[in-house]
């Protein structure tokens, strides 16, 4: 099968291409490196050594009039749409740049598709924010949605054009609504990611600092599991036109991960406070039953996946 993967040089993009690739796929890998790392896809890049042409990678803003004429020429089965403003916080102060990226930018990777007479969109949507404040945990896909935040706003505002695009044009997607998605290759100097962030810090002997009481939870789900998930939704019969939530049903609290990465290095578990940053959850955790009705389902615990990010973000101390 031949897929394109927007935002391919991003976190959960490359480690999609990578997995993709292993499958024996062809990809084609597009993204502005506005966030993403070129080294992130060496690996891709060496299987053209042994098939030739299974890996291309266009440098290209999804929000550029000319993303038609990438795709195009691509001739994707499927698109896998990664590229995203993907912080809460970046959201609250500049909504109209969240909007650009997140609405304008789908819309166009939607045209696109239609134009390349693609069969299926799969779409990275966010668990844990569409549902805002859920009367239940775990929320379920039932559950109505509620943002709280631009950023919620423009992914629930992307799956309604979904909608409307495979009413329209035929063009069938998958929207996978994930937890919160950790593992090597996120980024430890950004704003999201607090896995990384606390790996980080930790290793650089830098002072941690948590935004609240430390009681806020989140759904931490392993990178291999999420794009698992993506990999099982390239085929037809996968959640076809519907919304499918990928995290592990767990509630994991800011504190306990705080305490379980302080453990892993060895270090004291002593965090500092900070305010609580706006718009951001108190609690959420994610129904998967879907999920593993359609044949997926979580398989990395918390401990051996904060054990395999401190061991990848050691990994760059020794790069340096």
């Amino acid at each position: 099968m031949r897929v394109l993967v927007t935002g391919a040089a991003g976190f959960i993009g490359s480690t999609l291409v990578d997995r993709a690739l292993a499958e024996g796929h062809d990809v084609v890998g597009v993204d502005d490196l506005s966030r993403g790392r070129l080294e992130n896809l060496a690996a891709a890049r060496a299987v053209n050594e042994s098939r030739p042409g299974a890996f291309s990678f266009v440098r290209h803003d999804i929000t550029a009039p000319d993303l038609r004429d990438v795709v195009v020429a691509a001739r994707p089965e499927v698109i896998c749409h990664l590229a995203a403003q993907v912080d809460v916080r970046v959201s609250v102060a500049d909504p109209m740049l969240d909007a650009r990226l997140n609405i304008l930018g789908t819309i166009n990777v939607l045209e696109s598709a239609v134009a390349a007479n693609a069969r299926k969109i799969v779409f990275t949507s966010s668990g844990g924010s569409i549902y805002g404040t859920p009367a239940q945990l775990p929320v379920s896909e039932r559950a109505k949605v509620s943002p709280e935040s631009p950023y919620a706003a423009s992914k629930v505002a992307g799956e309604i054009y979904l909608g409307t695009y495979r009413a329209l044009h035929g063009l069938d997607y998958t929207s996978l609504a994930l937890g919160n998605v950790y593992g090597p290759r996120q980024d430890p100097h950004g704003e999201a990611g607090v896995v990384a962030i606390f790996a980080s810090a930790f290793r650089d002997g830098r002072q941690t600092t948590i935004f609240g009481d430390g009681s806020s939870t989140r759904d931490y789900v392993y990178v291999d599991d999420v794009v698992d998930a993506f990999v099982r939704a390239l085929q037809p019969a996968f959640a076809s036109g519907r919304r499918l939530n990928i995290g592990t049903g767990v509630q994991t609290s800011v504190r306990d991960l705080h305490s379980l990465i302080a453990r892993i290095y060895d270090c004291p578990d002593e965090p500092i406070t900070g305010e609580p940053r706006k718009g951001e959850l108190q609690a959420i955790s994610l129904d998967n039953s879907a999920a593993r009705g359609a044949g997926w389902q979580p398989w990395t615990s918390m401990e051996f996946g904060a054990a395999a990010t401190v061991a990848w973000i050691r990994s760059l101390e020794k790069q340096a």
